[in-house]
Protein backbone atom coordinates (compact mmCIF):
# COMPACT_ATOMS: atom_id res chain seq x y z
CA UNK A 1 0.00 0.00 0.00
CA UNK A 2 1.68 3.19 -1.02
CA UNK A 3 1.05 6.86 -0.55
CA UNK A 4 0.53 9.16 -3.56
CA UNK A 5 4.16 10.22 -3.48
CA UNK A 6 5.29 6.61 -3.41
CA UNK A 7 2.99 5.46 -6.18
CA UNK A 8 3.99 8.29 -8.49
CA UNK A 9 7.68 7.67 -8.08
CA UNK A 10 7.68 4.11 -9.48
CA UNK A 11 10.84 3.14 -11.26
CA UNK A 12 11.91 6.79 -11.43
CA UNK A 13 12.01 7.14 -7.63
CA UNK A 14 14.93 9.10 -6.11
CA UNK A 15 17.88 6.96 -5.18
CA UNK A 16 17.61 7.78 -1.50
CA UNK A 17 15.06 8.42 1.20
CA UNK A 18 15.62 10.22 4.45
CA UNK A 19 14.98 7.94 7.37
CA UNK A 20 15.17 10.85 9.81
CA UNK A 21 14.32 14.48 9.21
CA UNK A 22 17.07 16.06 11.31
CA UNK A 23 20.02 15.33 9.07
CA UNK A 24 20.08 15.52 5.27
CA UNK A 25 22.99 13.07 5.26
CA UNK A 26 20.85 10.37 6.82
CA UNK A 27 19.52 8.62 3.77
CA UNK A 28 18.80 5.07 2.76
CA UNK A 29 19.81 4.06 -0.78
CA UNK A 30 16.85 2.60 -2.60
CA UNK A 31 18.39 -0.31 -4.46
CA UNK A 32 17.40 -3.97 -4.57
CA UNK A 33 19.44 -6.25 -2.39
CA UNK A 34 20.29 -9.89 -2.61
CA UNK A 35 22.43 -10.31 0.48
CA UNK A 36 19.61 -10.84 2.97
CA UNK A 37 20.00 -14.42 4.22
CA UNK A 38 16.97 -16.54 3.46
CA UNK A 39 16.13 -19.97 2.19
CA UNK A 40 17.81 -20.29 -1.23
CA UNK A 41 15.71 -20.58 -4.36
CA UNK A 42 16.34 -23.47 -6.69
CA UNK A 43 15.04 -24.63 -10.03
CA UNK A 44 12.37 -26.73 -8.36
CA UNK A 45 10.97 -23.70 -6.58
CA UNK A 46 7.56 -22.51 -7.68
CA UNK A 47 9.00 -19.19 -8.81
CA UNK A 48 10.91 -21.01 -11.56
CA UNK A 49 8.02 -23.09 -12.83
CA UNK A 50 5.13 -22.47 -15.17
CA UNK A 51 1.87 -22.29 -13.21
CA UNK A 52 0.06 -24.49 -15.73
CA UNK A 53 2.24 -27.53 -16.31
CA UNK A 54 5.07 -27.16 -13.78
CA UNK A 55 7.76 -27.44 -16.47
CA UNK A 56 10.93 -25.57 -15.69
CA UNK A 57 11.19 -22.22 -17.41
CA UNK A 58 13.79 -21.44 -20.02
CA UNK A 59 16.55 -18.90 -19.33
CA UNK A 60 14.54 -16.00 -20.79
CA UNK A 61 11.44 -16.56 -18.65
CA UNK A 62 13.60 -17.29 -15.63
CA UNK A 63 15.37 -13.96 -16.03
CA UNK A 64 12.01 -12.20 -16.27
CA UNK A 65 10.94 -13.86 -13.04
CA UNK A 66 14.21 -12.88 -11.40
CA UNK A 67 13.62 -9.26 -12.40
CA UNK A 68 10.06 -9.41 -11.03
CA UNK A 69 11.34 -10.75 -7.71
CA UNK A 70 13.94 -7.99 -7.44
CA UNK A 71 11.31 -5.35 -8.27
CA UNK A 72 9.03 -6.69 -5.53
CA UNK A 73 11.90 -6.75 -3.05
CA UNK A 74 12.89 -3.21 -4.00
CA UNK A 75 9.31 -2.00 -3.63
CA UNK A 76 8.87 -3.55 -0.17
CA UNK A 77 12.17 -2.07 1.05
CA UNK A 78 11.34 1.35 -0.43
CA UNK A 79 7.85 1.49 1.08
CA UNK A 80 9.14 0.30 4.45
CA UNK A 81 11.79 3.03 4.45
CA UNK A 82 9.20 5.61 3.44
CA UNK A 83 6.82 4.63 6.24
CA UNK A 84 9.68 4.79 8.77
CA UNK A 85 10.57 8.25 7.46
CA UNK A 86 7.02 9.62 7.22
CA UNK A 87 6.14 8.72 10.81
CA UNK A 88 9.57 8.91 12.48
CA UNK A 89 9.40 5.28 13.57
CA UNK A 90 13.10 4.56 14.11
CA UNK A 91 15.79 6.87 15.44
CA UNK A 92 19.51 6.63 16.01
CA UNK A 93 20.32 4.36 18.95
CA UNK A 94 16.94 2.59 19.01
CA UNK A 95 16.71 -1.04 20.03
CA UNK A 96 13.79 -2.50 18.11
CA UNK A 97 11.97 -5.65 19.11
CA UNK A 98 10.48 -7.42 16.08
CA UNK A 99 7.50 -9.45 17.23
CA UNK A 100 7.69 -12.78 15.40
CA UNK A 101 4.36 -14.59 15.42
CA UNK A 102 5.46 -16.99 12.70
CA UNK A 103 3.13 -15.42 10.13
CA UNK A 104 4.15 -13.96 6.78
CA UNK A 105 4.08 -10.32 7.92
CA UNK A 106 6.54 -10.91 10.75
CA UNK A 107 9.06 -12.66 8.49
CA UNK A 108 8.85 -9.99 5.77
CA UNK A 109 9.10 -7.28 8.45
CA UNK A 110 12.26 -8.79 9.93
CA UNK A 111 13.78 -9.19 6.47
CA UNK A 112 13.05 -5.57 5.51
CA UNK A 113 14.35 -4.12 8.77
CA UNK A 114 17.56 -6.15 8.57
CA UNK A 115 18.13 -4.83 5.06
CA UNK A 116 17.57 -1.22 6.14
CA UNK A 117 19.75 -1.74 9.20
CA UNK A 118 22.68 -2.51 6.91
CA UNK A 119 22.30 0.54 4.68
CA UNK A 120 20.91 3.21 7.03
CA UNK A 121 23.28 5.98 8.19
CA UNK A 122 21.80 5.68 11.68
CA UNK A 123 22.55 2.82 14.04
CA UNK A 124 19.78 0.71 15.53
CA UNK A 125 19.63 -2.79 16.95
CA UNK A 126 17.12 -5.54 16.15
CA UNK A 127 16.04 -8.46 18.28
CA UNK A 128 13.50 -11.01 17.06
CA UNK A 129 11.10 -12.10 19.81
CA UNK A 130 8.59 -14.92 19.71
CA UNK A 131 6.11 -15.77 22.46
CA UNK A 132 5.75 -19.54 22.75
CA UNK A 133 2.19 -19.77 24.08
CA UNK A 134 2.31 -23.59 24.31
CA UNK A 135 -0.05 -23.98 21.37
CA UNK A 136 0.02 -27.65 20.30
CA UNK A 137 2.20 -28.35 17.26
CA UNK A 138 3.74 -24.88 17.24
CA UNK A 139 6.99 -25.24 15.20
CA UNK A 140 9.28 -23.67 17.77
CA UNK A 141 12.34 -25.60 16.65
CA UNK A 142 11.92 -24.53 13.00
CA UNK A 143 11.53 -20.89 14.00
CA UNK A 144 14.53 -21.00 16.30
CA UNK A 145 16.63 -22.65 13.60
CA UNK A 146 15.63 -19.89 11.15
CA UNK A 147 16.87 -17.24 13.59
CA UNK A 148 20.16 -19.09 13.91
CA UNK A 149 20.50 -19.50 10.14
CA UNK A 150 20.16 -15.78 9.48
CA UNK A 151 22.34 -14.90 12.49
CA UNK A 152 19.93 -12.51 14.18
CA UNK A 153 19.68 -11.83 17.90
CA UNK A 154 16.56 -13.53 19.15
CA UNK A 155 14.61 -14.49 22.24
CA UNK A 156 11.77 -16.98 22.67
CA UNK A 157 9.57 -16.19 25.66
CA UNK A 158 7.96 -19.28 27.17
CA UNK A 159 4.46 -18.45 28.42
CA UNK A 160 1.60 -20.95 28.63
CA UNK A 161 -1.30 -18.68 27.70
CA UNK A 162 -2.96 -21.49 25.77
CA UNK A 163 -4.12 -23.26 28.94
CA UNK A 164 -5.35 -19.95 30.37
CA UNK A 165 -7.47 -19.33 27.28
CA UNK A 166 -8.80 -22.88 27.34
CA UNK A 167 -9.85 -22.41 30.96
CA UNK A 168 -11.45 -18.97 30.55
CA UNK A 169 -13.13 -19.12 27.14
CA UNK A 170 -16.01 -21.58 26.59
CA UNK A 171 -15.60 -23.98 23.69
CA UNK A 172 -16.90 -22.55 20.43
CA UNK A 173 -16.32 -18.92 21.44
CA UNK A 174 -13.76 -16.73 19.67
CA UNK A 175 -10.43 -16.64 21.49
CA UNK A 176 -8.44 -14.37 19.16
CA UNK A 177 -9.04 -11.12 21.07
CA UNK A 178 -7.98 -12.50 24.47
CA UNK A 179 -5.03 -14.33 22.93
CA UNK A 180 -3.81 -11.13 21.25
CA UNK A 181 -4.16 -9.10 24.45
CA UNK A 182 -2.26 -11.64 26.52
CA UNK A 183 0.49 -11.76 23.90
CA UNK A 184 0.65 -7.96 23.73
CA UNK A 185 1.06 -7.71 27.50
CA UNK A 186 3.89 -10.24 27.40
CA UNK A 187 5.62 -8.36 24.57
CA UNK A 188 5.39 -5.10 26.53
CA UNK A 189 7.00 -6.73 29.57
CA UNK A 190 9.74 -8.49 27.58
CA UNK A 191 10.53 -5.25 25.71
CA UNK A 192 11.34 -3.61 29.04
CA UNK A 193 13.42 -6.56 30.21
CA UNK A 194 15.43 -6.58 26.97
CA UNK A 195 15.89 -2.79 26.92
CA UNK A 196 13.91 -2.40 23.68
CA UNK A 197 12.33 1.03 23.26
CA UNK A 198 10.37 0.16 20.08
CA UNK A 199 8.16 -2.83 19.26
CA UNK A 200 7.69 -3.55 15.56
CA UNK A 201 4.49 -5.39 14.58
CA UNK A 202 2.84 -6.52 11.38
CA UNK A 203 -0.36 -4.88 10.21
CA UNK A 204 -3.76 -5.19 8.58
CA UNK A 205 -4.75 -1.54 8.43
CA UNK A 206 -7.57 -1.60 5.88
CA UNK A 207 -8.88 -4.89 7.24
CA UNK A 208 -9.03 -3.44 10.76
CA UNK A 209 -10.78 -0.32 9.45
CA UNK A 210 -13.48 -2.44 7.79
CA UNK A 211 -13.84 -4.68 10.84
CA UNK A 212 -14.46 -1.67 13.06
CA UNK A 213 -16.91 -0.15 10.57
CA UNK A 214 -18.89 -3.35 10.00
CA UNK A 215 -18.84 -4.91 13.47
CA UNK A 216 -17.77 -2.18 15.90
CA UNK A 217 -19.70 0.81 14.62
CA UNK A 218 -16.68 3.09 14.78
CA UNK A 219 -14.16 4.60 12.40
CA UNK A 220 -10.84 3.24 13.57
CA UNK A 221 -7.90 1.39 12.04
CA UNK A 222 -4.33 0.63 13.15
CA UNK A 223 -1.97 3.57 13.64
CA UNK A 224 1.50 3.35 12.09
CA UNK A 225 3.00 4.38 15.43
CA UNK A 226 1.55 4.72 18.91
CA UNK A 227 2.63 5.11 22.51
CA UNK A 228 1.04 2.81 25.06
CA UNK A 229 -1.13 4.32 27.79
CA UNK A 230 1.59 3.75 30.39
CA UNK A 231 4.05 5.70 28.16
CA UNK A 232 6.60 2.92 28.47
CA UNK A 233 6.30 1.34 25.03
CA UNK A 234 6.19 2.63 21.45
CA UNK A 235 4.63 0.32 18.87
CA UNK A 236 5.56 0.79 15.20
CA UNK A 237 4.27 -0.79 11.99
CA UNK A 238 6.96 -0.29 9.34
CA UNK A 239 5.01 -2.29 6.71
CA UNK A 240 2.13 0.20 6.84
CA UNK A 241 2.43 1.05 3.12
CA UNK A 242 2.94 -2.54 1.96
CA UNK A 243 -0.06 -4.48 0.67
CA UNK A 244 -0.88 -7.87 2.14
CA UNK A 245 -0.82 -9.37 -1.35
CA UNK A 246 2.80 -8.20 -1.64
CA UNK A 247 3.89 -9.71 1.67
CA UNK A 248 2.08 -12.92 0.76
CA UNK A 249 3.87 -13.13 -2.59
CA UNK A 250 7.26 -12.29 -1.08
CA UNK A 251 6.86 -14.85 1.72
CA UNK A 252 6.11 -17.49 -0.89
CA UNK A 253 9.26 -16.60 -2.80
CA UNK A 254 11.44 -16.61 0.33
CA UNK A 255 9.98 -19.90 1.54
CA UNK A 256 9.82 -18.81 5.18
CA UNK A 257 8.93 -21.51 7.75
CA UNK A 258 5.44 -20.08 8.26
CA UNK A 259 3.16 -21.15 11.09
CA UNK A 260 -0.23 -22.49 10.08
CA UNK A 261 -3.09 -20.10 10.89
CA UNK A 262 -5.28 -22.87 12.27
CA UNK A 263 -2.64 -24.33 14.53
CA UNK A 264 -4.42 -23.30 17.76
CA UNK A 265 -7.55 -25.20 16.74
CA UNK A 266 -9.70 -22.07 16.79
CA UNK A 267 -8.90 -21.16 13.20
CA UNK A 268 -8.46 -17.61 11.98
CA UNK A 269 -10.92 -15.04 13.28
CA UNK A 270 -13.92 -15.65 11.02
CA UNK A 271 -14.86 -11.98 10.79
CA UNK A 272 -11.33 -10.99 9.83
CA UNK A 273 -11.21 -13.80 7.29
CA UNK A 274 -14.50 -12.56 5.85
CA UNK A 275 -13.03 -9.08 5.48
CA UNK A 276 -9.87 -10.45 3.84
CA UNK A 277 -11.97 -12.28 1.26
CA UNK A 278 -13.95 -9.10 0.64
CA UNK A 279 -10.74 -7.12 0.08
CA UNK A 280 -9.49 -9.74 -2.39
CA UNK A 281 -12.79 -9.60 -4.29
CA UNK A 282 -12.71 -5.80 -4.44
CA UNK A 283 -9.11 -5.92 -5.67
CA UNK A 284 -10.20 -8.14 -8.55
CA UNK A 285 -13.38 -6.30 -9.48
CA UNK A 286 -12.62 -2.69 -8.51
CA UNK A 287 -8.90 -1.84 -8.84
CA UNK A 288 -8.03 1.17 -6.72
CA UNK A 289 -10.82 0.77 -4.18
CA UNK A 290 -8.58 -0.56 -1.40
CA UNK A 291 -5.99 2.11 -2.15
CA UNK A 292 -8.66 4.80 -1.76
CA UNK A 293 -9.83 3.28 1.51
CA UNK A 294 -6.26 3.38 2.80
CA UNK A 295 -5.74 6.97 1.65
CA UNK A 296 -8.98 8.05 3.34
CA UNK A 297 -7.20 7.48 6.67
CA UNK A 298 -4.81 10.31 5.75
CA UNK A 299 -7.50 12.69 4.47
CA UNK A 300 -9.89 13.01 7.40
CA UNK A 301 -12.32 15.96 7.59
CA UNK A 302 -13.74 16.06 11.16
CA UNK A 303 -16.14 18.85 10.21
CA UNK A 304 -17.80 16.50 7.73
CA UNK A 305 -18.32 13.68 10.21
CA UNK A 306 -20.56 13.53 13.27
CA UNK A 307 -18.16 13.06 16.18
CA UNK A 308 -18.65 15.96 18.61
CA UNK A 309 -15.40 15.01 20.34
CA UNK A 310 -13.48 15.95 17.20
CA UNK A 311 -15.39 19.02 16.06
CA UNK A 312 -17.35 21.75 17.84
CA UNK A 313 -20.46 22.10 15.66
CA UNK A 314 -21.67 25.11 17.67
CA UNK A 315 -18.54 27.22 17.27
CA UNK A 316 -17.37 25.52 14.07
CA UNK A 317 -13.85 24.74 15.30
CA UNK A 318 -11.95 21.42 15.48
CA UNK A 319 -11.32 19.88 18.91
CA UNK A 320 -9.26 16.74 18.19
CA UNK A 321 -8.63 15.35 21.70
CA UNK A 322 -5.98 12.69 22.26
CA UNK A 323 -7.47 9.21 22.05
CA UNK A 324 -6.45 6.28 24.23
CA UNK A 325 -3.56 4.45 22.59
CA UNK A 326 -4.51 0.89 23.49
CA UNK A 327 -8.30 1.16 23.60
CA UNK A 328 -9.96 -1.56 21.60
CA UNK A 329 -6.92 -2.48 19.53
CA UNK A 330 -6.48 -6.13 18.71
CA UNK A 331 -3.91 -7.93 16.64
Amino acid sequence: MSTPSASKSGADAPHSLKIMNNDSKNSIPIIPVSDVPSRPLNEDSEIFQNSKDGVNMGPSNRNKKSVAVKKLEKRIIRLTAQAITDFGMIEDGDRVMVAMSGGKDSFVLLDALRTLQKRAPIKFDLVAVNVDQHIPNFPREALEQYFKDIDVEYHIEDQDTYSIIQRLIPEGRNVCSLCARLRRGILYRVAGEMKCNKIALGHDIVGTLLLNLFYGGRMKAMPPILRSDDKRNVVIRPLAYVRESETEKFAKIRQYPLTSKGICGAGENLKRQEVKELIKAWDREFPGRIYNLFMSLQRVSPSHLMDKRLYDFHNFVPLLPAASADEGEDE
